[in-house]
């Protein structure tokens, strides 16, 4: 019972609810100030008027009432909400905001599938959804009763072709949930009400409103979108991928220069050499030179296609197949590079002494500068030093001068040479370093080249991923799911 009230000393019960539904329990129509009974062509007609508000992407209540004499003792809606008398229909729209069409398209070209599930009528959703470009002619939609209909093979299906899903139920929110889980997809779900909370909770991702969300949506969710607005979510999708990329080129960055630090050490042993780094600069390589620049590159703003691409496999690991190749090409070019310069001291200047002091001094300073030019290279793992901007992330510039500035301080200082076992540098060996400090940012850019190639991406991504899906209603209050 909606309310009660006394009018001319008679009760009425009030009731409002889905037109179709509460139709089925009236039994008479006010019309122009005089109730008549309802007949067959006037519930026609309601309904087609229902239909064309619907159509025009309008929610829908109907409203009723039933005069009573007196006030149950124990009310109850089945018995009291019977025999009503038709009052009318409202109305009302629920406009999107006009940032949700775009965040739909962004969404659709990052691989990831916008679906409305609400309780409205078909043609609401459907006109709302063709609005938002959600839906087009020909988009397959179900219906609650429909899906009641399915069974869970039926429905698993044809799950992924769907969507819109009108007229649903809290327990229909968690089937869908369930059957595009069983095809491999992450799901993020959005949802506001109490009714939501199963789904949310079962959801890869559950995603409640911050403004109009319940205490329950919240508890049950993972994550709560602090202004209700669907374009947020691409935004955090986005984001997210950023830092996942800056956390991989991070480690890309650290672990190739610490395997060619490790392969420098080893292959030298293994030739009878001296080591051609002390214990101390390697650590001054690891804290300063190695460390600043790869902070830095977790600054980094991402790629221009960022929104472009698919998402990875959920199961794809960090240093997947292509950081594997990038590690094994820059460890063995930083190698030879150092190890080349290295030698060309020991040729120069002898094995012992103030000789051996200067060949590490050159292996050092090749070893350091040519990964702070490497560290630019590794602010894109496909684009390449000249498309994303040299200059473009202030946060590498100051690791990269910084370093620099430490590095030269070491060599040609004397209070700091005394430390580091370092020696100044003159032209002719910065004439033999110069060439080979800059091998490894060009084989980074080359290798780039050859990963970008369609005949290597099958071997390097050999799951493809199934395309992770956001599940919303897009509109600007109510988001049923």
């Amino acid at each position: 019972v909606g309310s009660e009230m006394c009018i001319r000393d008679r009760y009425v019960a009030f009731a409002k609810g889905a037109p179709d539904i509460l139709l089925q329990r009236c039994t008479g129509i006010l019309m122009d100030g005089e109730v008549s009974p309802l007949q067959i062509e006037d519930r026609a007609q309601i309904l087609n008027v229902n239909a064309s508000l619907s159509s025009d992407a309008l929610r829908v209540l109907a409203a009723a009432y039933r005069p009573m004499d007196e006030v149950p003792v124990e009310p109850n809606a089945n018995e009291v909400e019977q025999d009503l008398i038709f009052l009318g229909m409202i109305g009302m729209i629920d406009p999107a905001r006009p940032e949700v069409r775009p965040a739909i398209a962004e969404a659709r070209t990052a691989g990831i599938k916008t679906v409305m599930i609400t309780g409205d009528y078909p043609n609401t959703a459907i006109a709302i959804a063709n609005e938002l470009d959600l839906w087009r002619s020909g988009d397959l939609t179900l219906t609650g009763v429909e899906l009641d209909n399915m069974d869970d093979e039926q429905f698993a299906h044809v799950v992924e072709s769907v969507d819109v899903y009108a007229r649903v139920s809290p327990q229909h929110k968690v089937r869908i949930v369930e059957a595009l889980q069983s095809k491999g997809h992450t799901v993020a779900m959005t949802g506001d009400g109490v009714n939501d909370a199963p789904a949310l909770k079962r959801s890869s991702i559950g995603v409640a409103m911050g403004i109009t969300g319940t205490d329950v949506s919240k508890e049950a969710s993972d994550m709560v979108l602090t202004d209700d607005n669907y374009a947020s979510i691409v935004a955090a999708v986005e984001e997210g991928r950023i830092i996942y990329a800056n956390i991989r080129k991070f480690v890309f960055y650290l672990l190739s220069c610490n395997v060619a630090e490790i392969l420098i050490i080893f292959l030298a042993i293994l030739a009878k050499l001296p080591l051609p780094l002390t214990a101390i600069q390697l650590l001054v390589l690891n804290l300063i030179t190695d460390g600043a620049p790869a902070l830095a590159l977790g600054m980094e703003k991402g790629d221009p296609d960022t929104m472009d691409v698919p998402p990875r496999p959920a199961d794809e690991p960090v240093i997947n197949r292509e950081m594997q190749v990038g590690i094994v090409v820059q460890s063995i070019v930083i190698t030879a590079a150092v190890l080349t310069a290295f030698v060309v001291g020991l040729n120069w200047y002898g094995d012992v002494g103030q000789g051996l002091i200067i060949a590490q001094t050159m292996a050092f300073g090749t070893l350091s500068i040519s990964e702070l030019i490497r560290a630019y290279t590794s602010r894109s793992e496909r684009y390449s030093l000249f498309q994303i901007g040299l200059f473009r992330n202030k946060w590498m510039q100051y690791a990269v001068l910084s370093s620099l500035a430490i590095l030269l301080a070491i060599i040609y200082v004397p209070l700091l040479q005394t430390i580091f076992k370092t020696t100044s540098l003159g032209s002719r060996e910065w004439a033999v370093m110069l060439p080979l400090l800059f091998l490894p940012a060009i084989a980074a850019e080359i290798t780039k080249v050859f990963l970008r190639m369609p005949r290597l991406q099958g071997w390097l991504h050999p799951a493809a991923a199934p395309t992770m899906v956001e599940y919303a209603n897009p509109s600007s209050k109510e988001r049923t799911v």
